[in-house]
């Protein structure tokens, strides 16, 4: 049987829509927001209406009658803490990525999205592994002290799928094994991924390594120092860590391949910077580990950084000692929430409840 799902996955500046016929996808595209227009607007959600007609014109552009889908499936964002899996949107789920429960993003508008078209056409909205998804392990939520406890947020989503993935190429049941992933993007996700859970990783926004444009884990003392200097606000400081970091803020650019290209030119010091990031990368690769205790069935790079073949070179041989290293570039996204949903109609698995 064929089953057609509607996939619709907001970013800061873009909104990805794909239709799917079960995995293969038919029609897909990056809607692309001016950042003129994203600017004008005061909060997130008055993106709503925009971006829903965006996602109109682009359904109406591919003839895809609404009544005929399947399922409609909405990037999941920061919500309660969840196992992993697929979701039926409810208005609660809906009332928590409104009020900012764990933050705002525009990943939030994704159930809000899928369910409002989803009402139109009489089908079930879904969001599947969403960045909230949380399945750590008890002794990974100590932080070093009671006020602070470490809880998951990460790229959960691409995680799953590219894990799902790797068992595939490997032959092994994902359910049984267990891996390293390390999502390299704009943002770094590395974590221990224990028979289809993500039993710890570091928070993109302020631990683990540095990535293009974010610091990661900086030395705290001289942190609360520059915290209390008087020179940075709040918000400048947010804005040091996450999105004024990493590359950008030492080489003036995030763009890996513009860093490479320097590196070709002979710039030491791109070189260097570069490097410590494969070595800040492959370090915490070394960490995770510890907590699966040697028992990796393969290092898994992926995201946008997962191109540069420089960079998965000086990571692979840093940490091709501990498990072996395949590289399977990109997100997956798109796929992995339609895949989500198909599990569901298919009756793999049955749909959570939020």
């Amino acid at each position: 049987m064929i089953y057609k799902i509607l996939v619709i996955n907001p970013g800061s500046t873009s909104t990805k829509v794909a239709l799917f016929e079960n995995s293969s996808v038919k029609f897909s595209e990056n809607l692309i927001h001016h950042s003129s227009i994203i600017s004008s607007y005061h909060a997130l959600w008055d993106q709503f209406s925009f971006r829903l007609e965006a996602i109109t014109e682009f359904i109406n552009q591919h003839s895809i009658d609404l009544n005929g889908l399947s399922a409609i499936v909405g990037r999941g964002g920061l919500l309660k803490p969840v196992n992993g899996g697929t979701y039926k949107i409810n208005s609660k789920m809906i009332a928590d990525a409104k009020g900012g429960l764990r933050g705002h993003h525009a990943s939030n508008l994704g159930c809000a999205l899928a369910y409002e078209l989803a009402a139109k056409s009489g089908v079930e909205a879904f969001i599947v592994d969403p960045v909230s998804t949380d399945e750590f392990e008890p002794l990974a939520r100590y932080s070093g002290h009671p006020l602070i406890e470490r809880s998951s947020l990460s790229h959960t989503l691409s995680i799953h799928a590219v894990g799902r993935q790797a068992a595939r190429e490997l032959h092994c049941d994902y359910l049984s094994s267990n891996f390293i992933i390390a999502h390299l993007g704009g943002g770094i996700s590395i974590c221990p991924l224990k028979q289809g859970r993500i039993i710890d990783v570091n928070d993109a926004s302020s631990s683990g390594p540095f990535s293009p444009e974010r610091t990661g884990e900086l030395p705290l003392q001289a942190f609360i120092k520059l915290c209390f200097s008087g020179e940075y606000t709040e918000k400048q400081m947010k804005q040091l860590v996450m999105g004024g970091g990493g590359l950008l803020a030492y080489l003036g650019t995030a763009d890996a391949m513009d860093v490479e290209q320097r590196i070709t030119d002979g710039d030491e010091h791109a070189r260097n910077v570069y490097q410590a990031m494969a070595y800040q990368i492959a370090k915490e690769i070394g960490a995770m580990s510890t907590v699966l205790k040697g028992d990796v069935k393969a290092i898994v790079i992926s995201g946008g950084l997962a191109k540069s073949a420089m960079l998965v070179e000086w990571i692979g041989d840093r940490v091709k000692f501990i498990a072996p290293v395949l590289v399977i570039i990109g997100d997956h996204e798109l796929e992995a929430m339609a895949d989500g949903a198909l599990r569901v109609l298919n009756g793999e698995e049955i749909a959570k409840e939020y």
